[in-house]
């Protein structure tokens, strides 16, 4: 998946400036949603999902505003009341935006991010998805085999000899690279490349790097033969991915609710990485991809 990167980073901090300039009313009216996503595949994806699922069941227009970016320009958004809901991931919520430790399971995670939601910021979470989406680290399949490692214990050996690519929020966030570095003691080559995560998996398959910090639903996993490394001393929390929502929002439209209510549960962590591969590897699009999903699962005609 794709994170910004700096210079992208700071046009959209930017553009998001500008844009709290505007009267900060509610997006949402009488008969419209906004929904917003981060600028990758899979928040693209679920953004779809969502918009979909509410037209079908409800009478509202859904306005879309995707690829706002990351994590704390969506954050900003739903704040300034500019979009209404947006796909996000618990562990993303408990570390990067509330700041807090990384500990718990996921039902743990959940409920202090709901309700720490509810509290400070006006915003609520629905059921989740059903999937994880926890950071990869990533290795060339053929590099797991012939040196038969298959934890990151166990990588931190070779580790020196290699080069690593990561995305600039995972370089940023507080669970991301310093302290994955921390824990396992992680020492590479040469300071890890800063990259778009869209060109990560793709630059570790080229040898331009030898580790990438992804994503496990990502699609080009099992069809670029890369290996996920085990966490096995579970430094990174969960990662469910749930709808953040705007209380407001629910308030003014309790059936976005009960539509939103629909999609619990009802993607598996196979399911999600066979929906961002027919985008990223098969380049469908990715408004079909997400009706072909609904209609699958019997939610729309």
């Amino acid at each position: 998946m794709r994170a910004e990167g700096p210079l992208s980073s700071v046009c959209a901090l930017l553009l998001l400036a500008a844009a709290l300039l505007l009267p900060s009313c509610s997006p949402s009216g009488s008969d419209r949603i906004v929904i917003g996503s981060k600028n990758f595949t899979e928040s693209f994806l679920l953004g779809e999902i969502m918009a979909q699922q509410i037209e079908a069941h409800t009478n509202l227009k859904v306005e879309r505003r995707f690829y706002l970016a990351g994590t704390y320009i969506c954050q900003q958004a739903i704040l300034a009341r500019r979009i209404d809901i947006y796909p996000e991931y618990t562990g993303t919520a408990l570390t990067a935006i509330l700041k807090q430790e990384a500990v718990g399971g996921k039902a743990e995670v959940y409920r202090r991010v709901k309700e720490e939601y509810e509290h400070r910021f006006g915003l609520t979470l629905s059921s989740p998805f059903g999937f994880e989406d926890t950071f990869a680290m990533e290795i060339r399949g053929e590099d797991a085999r012939r040196l038969n490692i298959r934890t990151l214990s166990q990588a931190t050996g070779f580790a020196p000899q290699w080069r690593a690519g990561f995305g600039y929020e995972f370089m940023e966030r507080p669970d991301g690279y310093r302290g994955l570095a921390a824990t396992y003691g992680l020492h590479f080559v040469e300071p890890p490349r800063v990259m778009d995560l869209g060109l990560l998996a793709r630059a570790l398959r080229d040898r331009q790097i030898d580790l990438a910090a992804g994503n496990t639903t990502d699609g080009l996993i099992p069809a670029l033969d890369l290996f996920v490394l085990e966490d096995d001393r579970h430094y990174f929390p969960p990662y469910e991915a749930v709808p953040v929502i705007r209380e407001q929002t629910l308030q003014q439209h309790p059936e976005v609710s009960r539509a939103l209510a629909g999609l619990a549960g009802k993607i598996s962590d196979e399911e999600m990485q066979r929906l961002n591969y027919a985008v990223d590897g098969q380049h469908r699009d990715a408004k079909e991809v997400a009706r072909e999903f609904l209609r699958k699962q019997g939610l729309i005609q």
